[in-house]
């Protein structure tokens, strides 16, 4: 079979479309065709990580495609049922935190950047009708991260003002229409002009320009929940938008791990500081039951056939993409 794969370069350009064997199923496990994958800037720090390592390995978590071989005692599921993949692996119910058995399907494990794809049956759903293959194939792990990150974690209620630094995200772009449909207002933030109009477009109340005054551009509105995947870059000023007694849920730190608040006016201001990562699979079928009855689809960036993935994944290094990056891997049978 065709796959993307990593043989320890250290760099994207290392990277290599190669031959390997299709695997096969082990007992509770399918085998999936992937039709579409997605990309995720996690797929960016996998060559730094498995930098040396002269063992190939697939890259990519999210996938959608069509099972072809189930292994044994698997019920649930038959060869040509349409599924999406769940990439959070070992993480079955909700808890406060995953189990430490949790990984993600593509890293150190096989992925989705190949034609075929094994993956444990309790993590496969069958794919929402509604979604088309480009968009099922890029869902998953950020609306899974959204998912968590605004309901279980921030505890979004009707009422609440929400703010999302960072609009064009893949994130952000389930976090807007997530928000909207609960009945929130939304507010977010990129440093372009474009970007802006279209997390408009998504539904965003407000988008500010992320270089800017944000407290004068939001004429002192205030936020009761901040979701924010940015990290150092946003945290003072997102910070700052709290209404007392608010909260803040960080779940990434793509502008850096290490940041500098004022202690005493956090604690005077009754903030609520929340991690989150992910999500368990029970939440995963929750938000796909949302999903289906909003009728809510993924923005996509582009899609592009497997043969052209670093030159996708160089676009979404350079934060050039809107919305989500869906990759071609098969043609649907």
């Amino acid at each position: 079979m065709k796959a993307l794969v990593d043989r320890g370069g250290g760099s994207l350009d290392a990277l290599e479309l190669s031959d390997m064997p299709v695997p096969e199923p082990e007992d509770n496990e399918i085998r999936i065709k992937v039709v579409q994958a997605g990309l995720n800037h996690r797929d960016l720090f996998i060559p730094h990580r498995n930098k040396g390592n002269k063992e190939p390995v697939i890259p990519g978590s999210d996938g959608a495609g069509i099972v072809d071989a189930c292994g044994g005692d698997v019920e649930a599921f038959q060869p040509g049922d349409e599924v999406i993949i769940n990439p959070g692996l070992g993480w079955e119910e909700n808890t406060p935190a995953p189990p430490d058995s949790f990984h993600l399907l593509g890293y150190p494990g096989h992925g989705t950047f190949a034609e075929y794809v094994t993956v444990p049956a309790a993590h496969v759903e069958l794919k929402p009708p509604h979604l088309s293959w480009e968009e099922a194939g890029v869902l998953s792990l950020a609306a899974l991260t959204a998912f968590r990150a605004l309901f279980t974690k921030g505890r979004l209620q009707s009422s609440d003002t929400v703010f999302i630094p960072g609009a064009g995200s893949g994130t952000a772009g389930f976090l807007i229409p997530f928000a909207k449909k609960t009945g929130a207002e939304v507010f977010t933030s990129s440093r372009s002009k474009e970007k802006r109009r279209r997390a408009l477009a998504l539904g965003a109340d407000a988008a500010v320009d992320s270089s800017g005054n944000w407290q004068d551009e939001l004429e002192g509105r205030q936020a009761d929940l901040i979701i924010d995947a940015v990290g150092a870059a946003t945290f003072q000023k997102s910070m700052d938008l709290l209404k007392k007694g608010g909260r803040m849920v960080i779940f990434g730190s793509s502008t850096g791990d290490t940041v500098d608040f004022h202690l005493r006016s956090f604690f005077y201001g009754q903030y609520e500081l929340i991690g989150s990562t992910m999500g368990s699979h029970e939440e995963f079928h929750q938000m796909l039951a949302f999903v289906s009855k909003h009728n809510i689809r993924p923005g996509l960036d582009s899609t592009v056939p497997l043969e052209q993935i670093k030159e996708a994944l160089q676009r979404l290094e350079d934060g050039l993409q809107f919305g989500k990056i869906s990759i071609t891997v098969s043609e649907e049978v």
